[in-house]
């Protein structure tokens, strides 16, 4: 949650006078909790629609001043981002089944995130595209990789061995974000009143049109909702994509090493 206050100000000592001089508490921001509702583009019957995978954000915007709110002396106080937190741990996106688990992780930046093989072959995943780039080789059964995201931004990840394995890792600067649920419902808690820009996106944008779309926003007393956020429809599961060296994938061949089954 983003959080700010303005010191108040010091009573001011008199020439001769024993008073202390005294500081009065920093002024509380206003927050506000805001609900928005993702549809698909062109659906005609919108409840009947599949929400692809959504995240929205907001990143609080400097110029022109955010909306105020007034403290104990008068004094304008304004939202302005916290000191950022230690990145959580035990972050991972987990090689199972032939999938990642999960399939959209959101992490703040800065963050490892652990990358645990736990199938019974290769794999070999890596991330080429807008973001982190990478790419971490063959690796067995068993075993683990560790990548830093250290800056925001959207990775496409994928295995060179596997077509069918996708995910997404956004990287993120602040703590206000929400992933749309099923229904399309996304629900932003503890904002502060002032002007930002909402970052939207979403998994049919695919991986040639990384960045998310922008729009700014102003949240304040009366502002309760982001109202209908309109997103593209995602193509089944599988984001079309070439493998590491930008190449069509080939078939699986069975006398690889890379697809046998390891024991």
């Amino acid at each position: 949650m983003l959080s700010a206050g303005v010191p108040g100000l010091c009573a001011q000592a008199t020439a001769g006078a024993s008073s202390p001089v005294t500081a009065q508490a920093p002024a509380q921001i206003p927050t506000m909790t805001l609900s928005g509702r993702v549809e698909v583009t062109g659906a005609a019957k919108v409840h009947h629609a599949v929400i692809p995978g959504t995240v929205v954000w907001l990143t609080p915007v400097t110029t022109p001043a955010p909306i105020t709110a007034l403290g104990s002396e008068g004094e304008a106080a304004t939202a302005a981002p916290s000191a950022p937190a230690s990145p959580p741990a035990n972050l991972r996106l987990v090689q199972k089944n032939k999938s990642f688990e999960p399939h959209i992780l959101v992490v703040p930046a800065g963050s490892l995130v652990e990358f645990p093989n736990r199938d019974p072959f290769f794999h070999n995943v890596f991330s080429l595209f807008e973001g982190k780039r990478f790419d971490l080789g063959l690796y067995e059964a068993g075993t683990s990789r560790m990548v830093r995201f250290d800056r925001p931004g959207i990775s496409y990840i994928f295995c060179n061995i596997h077509p069918e394995m996708s995910a997404v890792v956004i990287t993120l600067a602040t703590p206000i974000y929400a992933i749309a649920n099923r229904d399309g419902e996304v629900s932003l808690a503890g904002v502060p009143y002032g002007h930002y820009i909402l970052h939207v996106w979403s998994e049919g944008m695919g991986p040639e049109n990384a960045q998310p779309v922008t729009r700014e926003v102003t949240i304040g007393e009366n502002t309760f909702s982001l109202g209908v956020i309109r997103v593209p429809e995602a193509n089944g599961q599988r984001m079309a994509h070439k493998n590491k060296y930008g190449r069509e994938y080939d078939d699986p061949t069975p006398n690889n090493s890379a697809y046998e089954q390891q024991r």
